[in-house]
């Protein structure tokens, strides 16, 4: 318990933080979760203390940031042996309890907010080990975990039973738990998630820039200036429904339009994708990116001209779609989004507003969607211009104080 590592730059703003913000993945390492712990520590640095674990890079990172961090210790070896996740479970649980009452021995910070619903045990113990008030922030995935468990899910109950509020990312994700823990009554505020322009870095600030990495990004995938780009950016597994675009792609050639696609993105679902492509024979229209990290998305934003998740629930997969991030930024850069009325994404996607939603099972509404946009250039401005509008809107999360 003595890998406590803390940033050294604290702003003078910072000499009486009384809020502590518990996350067990943060920055440098890219996620949904760690960007929206990220935008409510920057809303109040000088309130805020964070307490994450350990990720390669973490220093640099820590000494830039407005607020102080410390981390728990958690080996790399971990990500590659047998029970590895387990025993990460409970080093984070263990890690972030004792240093949470450590932390308060130097701050006496009077609130906890859980980042997420993973871990809660600790939190859970903390409420009574500790004179504190605390907030859960709850994302989808993390609600699912100790639903399977009885024991888990009584905890769980629990947990949320002794919370002074629970902060959801969609109004789908409040349902969900509603509907599978009924049983309490702490109040619920809904947070969407919001785009954070710096996290594209300077170019995301210029449009002669933006045009230019329009350009070079085609140039990359020898992608003529005139042809149209459906974009996806996301982990390649089934559940995202990037086959679908793919089979799609491969109607909309059949009506001779001048349509590629990109995919930003890596994971287990890589070759199979692959092999679509191959067998389809549009080797040539689909470009597999990898992994683009987010100072060089912009480019690839830029460089589409229409964004596309045909996401749908894999009861194999184990996992829910809370929001889906993408779908705003794609909006932040004026572009027009197709997406599968599926959780929480009905709140990152207006349809007829901002993009145009389908039906996750209805590939004739997928292929009329797609046809639509590719051939109205018109709808495409008119959805994107709305996108980008509802993508400049801030998070206001409530202050302590303002909770009753």
């Amino acid at each position: 318990m003595q890998n406590l590592s803390q940033n050294t730059v604290i702003k003078q703003k910072n000499t009486s933080p009384d809020i502590l913000v518990i996350t067990r993945t943060f920055f440098p390492k890219e996620g949904g979760i760690e960007e929206y712990v990220y935008n409510r520590c920057l809303q109040d640095p000088g309130r805020v203390i964070l307490l994450t674990a350990t990720v390669p890079g973490y220093e640099p990172f820590d000494q830039t940031q407005p607020f102080p961090i410390h981390r728990w210790y958690l080996p790399k070896f971990l990500n590659s042996i047998f029970f590895g996740s387990i025993i990460k479970q409970i080093v984070n649980i263990v890690s972030s309890f004792f240093l949470a009452i450590k932390l308060y021995s130097r701050y006496h910070y009077r609130y906890i907010e859980w980042g997420h619903g993973y871990d809660f045990p600790a939190i859970l113990l903390l409420s009574y080990f500790l004179p504190i008030r605390f907030f859960i922030y709850l994302h989808g995935n993390d609600i699912l975990c100790p639903l399977g468990n009885p024991l888990l899910r009584s905890l769980f109950g629990l947990t949320l039973k002794r919370a002074t509020r629970i902060i959801c990312n969609s109004s789908f994700t409040r349902d969900y738990l509603r509907a599978n823990l009924p049983e309490f009554d702490t109040p619920i505020q809904i947070m969407n998630p919001v785009v954070r322009p710096e996290k594209f870095g300077a170019a995301a600030k210029s449009q002669d820039t933006l045009e230019n990495l329009r350009k070079t990004v085609r140039a990359a995938y020898n992608i003529p200036e005139t042809s149209i780009v459906i974009l996806s950016v996301g982990r390649l597994v089934k559940r995202k429904g990037f086959d679908r675009v793919i089979q799609n792609l491969t109607l909309l050639l059949a009506q001779k339009l001048d349509v590629h696609y990109i995919l930003c993105g890596q994971g287990p679902m890589e070759s199979e994708l692959k092999s679509i492509v191959h067998r389809s024979r549009v080797g040539n229209r689909v470009h597999f990116a990898g992994f683009v990290p987010d100072t060089e998305l912009a480019g690839y934003y830029a460089a589409c001209d229409i964004f596309a998740m045909l996401t749908f629930f894999d009861s194999k997969d184990a996992s829910i779609e809370g929001f889906g991030i993408v779908y705003i930024e794609a909006g932040y850069f004026g572009k027009p989004v197709i997406a599968s009325r599926v959780g929480g994404i009905v709140d990152a996607v207006h349809h007829e507003e901002t993009g145009l939603l389908v039906e996750p099972n209805s590939g004739y509404e997928m292929l009329q969607a797609f046809t639509r946009l590719c051939k109205d250039e018109q709808l495409r401005k008119q959805l994107g211009r709305k996108g980008q509008e509802f993508a400049q809107q801030k998070a206001l999360y409530l202050s302590p104080e303002e909770v009753s």
